[in-house]
């Protein structure tokens, strides 16, 4: 029977790998989508990969490159590994380095382009310290290389009197840029009140306390793997400020500030964030 002329399915594929992580096994959801260069993209705290839909059906990105996004272990449909009862959950440096690496040898990826957003962004920065061979370009979104204490000193958070999902949507909701249309805002917070109980708050351990990149920054050498940061004109989480402090320790990197747009650039508003992403994939490709 033909399928109806009203329907549209989009071209991404969801799949499971299973992967070695920490010595543990875990079953790991990725949606990928596009052909050519691979592009692994790492979604921000708290949420999963359907932050990057918006590129996986976008044929000015797909039609060079095979974008990919993972839902880390406890993010989105990726269950946490055997035994998380016993222990509590903070993610590490070492732990999310590990994380991105097992999927890319796990898929055979050869020499992925990666960009983060967010954490994401700072995993971003520590890939370029620690592993730029292993990638051909990298794109910070959002990205800060370290960020004080400060509004996101959220230890209350993961408690029962609490509803987690709801508070943590409640705090991303004003990280977004005054421009960006409803229906993609709302989308973004939906994906943080799905999130699982101490997730948000094992993952901002990382941003606000282990994942201090401050006297690493400058051994990044863009000239072996070329860095891009990028960094929304309206994001209090992590400035434009705060980039361009990052930036300054690393020779030969600048940082475009995108107008518009807050914390969430690839789906809080898409159509604006594209303006600022192809050029910077017209120069990998």
């Amino acid at each position: 029977m033909a399928t109806p002329a009203a329907v549209h399915i989009e071209p991404i594929t969801g799949r499971y790998v299973h992967l070695e992580i920490g010595g543990r096994p875990h079953r790991v959801y990725f949606e990928e989508a596009g052909e050519g260069i691979p592009l692994l993209c790492l979604h921000t705290a708290g949420a999963d990969g359907r932050q990057y839909r918006h590129l996986m059906t976008d044929r000015a990105i797909t039609d060079r490159f095979r974008v990919l996004a993972f839902d880390m272990p406890r993010h989105g449909k990726s269950l946490p590994p055997a035994g998380w009862r016993e222990e509590e959950y903070r993610l590490t440096s070492a732990a999310y380095a590990e994380m991105v690496l097992a999927f890319c040898e796990g898929l055979a990826l050869e020499r992925p382009a990666v960009m983060g957003c967010s954490i994401g962004g700072r995993m971003a920065l520590y890939l370029a310290i620690h592993h730029p061979e292993r990638f051909r370009a990298i794109i910070g979104l959002e990205a800060t290389d370290h960020q004080p204490r400060g509004w996101f000193d959220i230890d209350w958070l993961h408690q029962p009197d609490i509803h987690g999902g709801e508070a943590c949507g409640a705090i991303v909701s004003g990280l977004f840029g005054p421009e960006s249309p409803d229906e993609y805002r709302w989308e973004t917070v939906w994906q943080y009140m799905q999130g699982g109980p101490g997730v948000f708050l094992g993952d901002v351990w990382f941003y606000r306390v282990e994942g201090d990149l401050r006297e690493e920054t400058p051994r990044i050498d863009a000239s072996r793997c070329p860095l891009h940061l990028l960094t929304g004109e309206y994001d209090f989480a992590c400035s434009p400020e705060d980039s361009r402090r990052t930036a300054a320790a690393i020779d030969g990197v600048e940082v475009t500030v995108m107008e518009g747009l807050g914390h969430f650039p690839m789906s809080e508003y898409p159509e604006q964030f594209r303006r600022y992403l192809l050029p910077v994939l017209d120069a990998i490709a």
